[in-house]
C-alpha cells in the first residue's frame, strides 16, 4: 500500500491486487495526505473546503466523490446509492497536482454557469484536455473559499462533449 504514496502525476495509482478494505486504505492514504491534512490546500489563494452535509462540512463526503460514481439503473435513473469508480479512484493523487496549477500550459480554468436543481450555479472547472480530467469547484457565498465538489477522468463521450460545449461557453472571468 505505501507504494501508491510515492506515485505523481502522470503515474497511476496500482489498485488491482488490493481487497475492498485494502484499497479504501491504500486511497485514504492519499487523501488525507493531500486534502484533509494539507493546510496549504488552496486554488489560487482560495480554500478548498468539502461540501456541507447537514450543515457540516464531510471530508467523507468528499472522498466518497473522489473515489466513486452514483449508480444508475437499467433506464439510466440515477439512483442514491455509489459504487467504488476505479477511473476516478486511480487518479486520487492527481487532484493536488492539478490545484497547485502545476504545468498551467495543460491546465484550462473556467467558471460557467450550470443549471442544478433548478437554479444556475457558477462552478469552476480545472480541466486537462490531454488527459481528459476534471475538478469541480463551486465558489462559496463569500468568495473568500471554494468547495471541492468532485474530480474525475472523462471516459465517456458525452462527458467531453459537455466540458467542450462548457468552454465555449465559459464565463468571462474565473469566480
Amino acid at each position: 500500500m505505501p507504494l501508491n504514496l510515492l506515485k505523481q502525476y502522470p503515474e497511476l495509482l496500482e489498485l488491482g491486487q488490493f481487497n475492498q478494505y485494502e484499497r479504501r486504505n491504500s486511497l485514504l492514504g492519499i487523501f488525507k495526505r493531500d486534502v484533509e491534512n494539507n493546510n496549504s490546500f488552496v486554488f489560487r489563494n482560495k480554500r478548498l473546503r468539502p461540501t456541507k452535509k447537514e450543515g457540516e462540512p464531510s471530508m467523507q463526503t468528499l472522498f466518497n466523490h473522489l473515489t466513486t460514481k452514483k449508480d444508475v439503473d437499467e433506464n439510466g435513473k440515477k439512483l442514491k446509492s455509489r459504487s467504488f469508480e476505479i477511473h476516478r479512484s486511480i487518479r486520487l493523487h492527481w487532484l493536488r497536482f492539478h490545484v497547485e496549477e502545476r504545468k498551467k500550459e495543460k491546465i484550462l480554468v473556467f467558471s460557467y454557469e450550470d443549471r442544478i436543481d433548478r437554479k444556475d450555479v457558477i462552478r469552476t472547472y480545472i480541466y486537462n484536455r490531454n488527459e481528459k480530467y476534471v475538478i469541480i469547484l463551486e465558489p462559496q457565498r463569500s468568495k473568500t473559499d471554494y468547495y471541492l465538489l468532485t474530480a474525475y477522468y472523462l471516459n465517456e463521450k458525452q462527458g467531453l462533449r459537455q466540458m467542450k460545449q462548457k468552454y465555449k461557453n465559459k464565463l468571462n472571468e474565473v469566480y
